[in-house]
């Protein structure tokens, strides 16, 4: 199928065929047309799919019909972080390119005025995170009486982020007659139940997990914490990677990872939620242009970063949840264009594994590296429960039962040694 199949006008089409696209990805197929007729759905697909497009395109043709005279915005999409806010901002400028629509974004970590500078110049497509969008409605500087189509984006991860009572506030601010649509990557009871509460008669529409871009090569790394920094810098030399995005569980532990590449000459950043939104923008524009060869993000980035073809995503810390392991890899093979992502595991994180090749529904391939990396021995328990795991070191010589034997004897010594100690002690 092609674009012009799905009902989307010449102005847009023409964008589309300049940025190199000719085919539309699963989720475009399905959510367009339903969202051009009007009608509220729930689209649940993975990042990486083409989602941004899949409803910024419908918005900027439903929204390009009408006559807009108060600059009221007449769209709101809703984030669930500021890099987020900011990526689909940049795809609407990019897509509407042709209209004389105008869009604006709010999110915090940066000053308010700008933005109501640009409320107040009128805008047609609001792009907002909750918090930030509530102090807009509580200074009054947004009218949002005149929303026509609501769009979460990555409803389950708002949810996630305890947004679920910002989004209530913000929708009793909304018209009731309005079309609303969900993204998600996974249609947890959390988000069943908000839009049960939100949607009028949804159109669900779900990717299969076959239909999504298969550009991603996933490789895993068994290695002992100790020796992540060493398989890390080894991987990037070695490999001579010259663009690769870190993902770490804490700001501490980024912001130390990058200072210990630092030191071994790898040009590396940080970014995570305690930075400010300047700092987090100057990081990432220094990544894109290559002035930083690495980027140690927390999970704050793994969400809303487009970096054109980026080639290396590595899980220095597994992720617990296993969405995130989805979210984390999805920001390589993007546009058409393979990608890898590593992923670091130590015995302690085995279990995280585990849970994210169930949820894939495949085995993710084993690779070593020769003085590095060890395999996984499982050990079972005695008892019923969870199997532990500890590695195999395969140079490791096998156990010598003399050795054994001699070392038992020994410790028989000390203890008889002891005890005749102890009796000499007590005659005395």
């Amino acid at each position: 199928m092609s674009f012009d199949k799905l009902g989307l006008n010449a102005d847009l089409l023409s964008v589309i065929e300049s940025r190199g696209y000719t085919q539309p990805t699963p989720i475009q197929a399905k959510a367009i047309p339903v969202l051009l007729s009007g009608r509220d759905i729930i689209a649940e697909a993975q990042t990486g799919t083409g989602k941004t497009a899949a409803f910024t395109l419908p918005i900027l043709q439903l929204i390009h019909r009408r006559d807009n005279k108060q600059r009221h915005p007449k769209a709101l999409i809703l984030t669930p972080t500021r890099e987020l806010a900011a990526q689909v901002n940049a795809s609407v400028i990019t897509y509407g390119k042709n209209t004389k629509l105008r869009s604006s974004a709010v999110y915090g970590g940066v000053s308010i005025r700008p933005q109501i500078n640009s409320l107040r110049n009128g805008t047609d497509i609001l792009i907002a995170t909750p918090g930030r969008l509530l102090d807009h409605v509580g200074q009054r500087t947004v009218n949002l009486s005149e929303i026509e189509i609501l769009v979460l984006d990555e409803a389950d991860r708002m949810l996630d982020m305890g947004f679920i009572h910002d989004i209530r506030k913000i929708i009793e601010f909304l018209p009731k007659k309005r079309q609303t649509v969900f993204f998600s990557a996974t249609y947890s009871n959390e988000v069943k139940r908000l839009a049960d509460t939100i949607l009028t008669n949804p159109q669900m529409i779900e990717i299969p997990k076959d239909d999504t871009p298969n550009l991603v090569t996933q490789i895993v790394y068994p290695v002992e914490k100790s020796l992540k920094k060493e398989l890390l810098a080894h991987l990037i030399t070695e490999g001579e990677w010259d663009q690769v995005l870190i993902f770490m569980r804490t700001r501490y532990s980024a912001d130390r990872l990058a200072k210990q590449l630092n030191d071994c000459d790898i040009s590396a950043a940080s970014i995570h939620g305690d930075k400010t939104q300047a700092a987090r923008t100057k990081a990432l524009g220094d990544f894109k242009s290559g002035r930083f060869q690495v980027l140690v993000a927390t999970d704050v980035a793994a969400r809303g970063i487009d970096i054109v073809n980026l080639p290396h995503v590595v899980n220095f810390d597994m992720p617990h949840d296993p969405n995130d392991y989805i979210h984390r890899i999805g920001r390589t093979g993007r546009a058409g264009i393979e990608g890898v992502a590593v992923s670091f595991v130590s015995a302690e994180e085995k279990q995280f594994l585990d849970a994210i090749q169930r949820l894939i529904g495949h085995k993710i391939e084993q690779k070593e590296v020769k003085g590095i990396t060890q395999q996984f021995k499982a050990e079972p328990e005695k008892s019923a429960g969870p199997q532990k795991y500890q590695f195999r070191n395969r140079n490791q010589r096998h156990s010598n039962p003399h050795g054994n034997q001699r070392n038992n004897q020994r410790s028989n010594q000390r203890g008889n040694q002891s005890a005749n100690q102890r009796q000499s002690h007590k005659a005395r």
